[in-house]
């Protein structure tokens, strides 16, 4: 399941990078190509800041699993508790995973956009 799940997120961010890529190629007019890469500017910044709105996120998720290993090891060792444990640092890498195959597409995309709009 999580190999689908990286899949689907590498799919469906290159078939964005490929949908920019072929309508900045196809607008012939300056002013058309300009505007749709400035859209696609602000709607990969909307997203970059989400991505690292994610990372603060999962760096509070990572602390949070240091005090609870702590605290499972002082009161009582519970394979179930440990088990949970387990099970989030393992969503939490995934996400992490997927966070910078987002951020990898996105600065892809910005830099095809900042081509496009430079190059005329």
């Amino acid at each position: 399941m999580t190999t689908i799940s990286y899949c689907y997120r590498f799919v469906s961010n290159f078939a964005f990078l490929a949908v920019v890529y072929f309508t900045l190629n196809f607008l012939t007019k300056y002013e058309e190509r300009t505007i749709i890469a400035g859209l696609v500017l602000a709607y990969s910044l909307m997203r970059v800041v989400s991505a690292l709105r994610l990372f603060h996120f999962y760096s509070r998720i990572e602390r949070l699993e240091a005090e609870v290993r702590n605290a499972v090891t002082n009161v009582a060792d519970s394979p179930g508790k440990k088990q949970v444990i387990r099970e989030v640092s393992a969503l939490r890498h995934q996400g992490e995973l997927k966070a910078y195959m987002d951020l990898l597409f996105l600065g892809l995309i910005t830099l095809l956009c900042i081509a496009k709009i430079l190059g005329g």
